[in-house]
């Protein structure tokens, strides 16, 4: 039998997917996606995004880049204390506010890194998702962020990506896995690896504020970028350099498999491996 705290969980997530035409994780249908609309000029936007430890920080300080500079917008760092953490590299990063404490959200960055991990069964933190997930106006994931989203049973019925190394485990949240840098579907705004951040959030930025607006702050930060080799996609990179590093990501990717069937399994989600 269900706990209260599940039923009330369950019921969160169905509110958070009513308005964006996901299916429910009881299986019943919701309207058709609403796509983002333009938030006036003279509304204030409020900017959650979580941070915790073992991040990737780029995750979070490729997207504030674009986002601090989203006009009249705050950016708060968030998660369950407001103790220094360190993102998986050592850099420290200093949350704004607790995430018990935090109010009503408008846009909702979740980041990845390999702590995301610990965060896909962590019921606080899913909870925190799910509520505010259900009143923002978008809902941004970059990286293994994604993941966070699909366990908290944002996913289901999506259309979204995420790494490459990873883009296998969103048919376990229910979702249809998109090989592109960027992926809009409702409210849902999902970016590819780590640096795909830029570009999502000056998507995001262009749905809030215009197009004007992100154009702006992209030249503001003379984002144009040119690579000097064309190897940053598995589709385009060298095979054995795919290869080492797949062998490299191995021990991570198999606990995130171990991960994404115990969250199918919650979720009712039927996956046929």
């Amino acid at each position: 039998m269900a706990t209260r705290r599940e039923f009330v969980r369950t019921a969160t997530v169905a509110g958070a997917l009513a308005g964006s035409g996901v299916a429910s994780v009881t299986g019943q249908p919701t309207p058709t996606p609403r796509p983002i609309t333009e938030i006036p000029a003279d509304r204030p936007i409020r900017v959650g995004a979580l941070v915790f430890p073992r991040m990737d920080q780029i995750d979070l300080t490729g997207p504030f880049a674009v986002l601090s500079r989203l006009p009249n917008a705050t950016v708060r760092l968030l998660w369950k204390t407001t103790d220094p953490i360190r993102d998986y590299r050592g850099l420290g990063l200093i949350p704004d506010a607790r995430i018990a404490d935090t109010g009503p959200i408008d846009l909702l960055v979740i980041p990845g890194g390999p702590g995301q991990e610990d965060l896909m069964e962590d019921e606080a933190v899913l909870s925190f998702v799910t509520d505010r997930a259900a009143t923002a106006t978008c809902v941004f994931s970059v990286c293994t962020g994604a993941l966070v989203c699909g366990a908290a049973g944002l996913l289901r019925g999506k259309r979204a990506t995420t790494h490459w190394a990873s883009v296998q485990f969103l048919r376990y949240f229910g979702a249809t896995s998109v090989d592109e840098r960027v992926v809009v579907d409702g409210k849902l705004v999902s970016a590819a690896g780590l640096t795909a951040g830029i570009d999502g959030a000056l998507r995001v930025t262009a749905l809030l504020r215009g197009e004007a607006a992100a154009k702006a702050i992209q030249l503001d930060i003379q984002y144009a970028p040119e690579p000097p080799f064309d190897c940053g996609h598995p589709n385009r990179a060298p095979a054995e350099i795919v290869a080492r590093q797949r062998a490299a990501f191995r021990p991570l990717t198999d606990r995130r498999l171990a991960t994404a069937r115990r969250a199918a399994a919650r979720l009712g989600v039927r996956v046929d491996d």
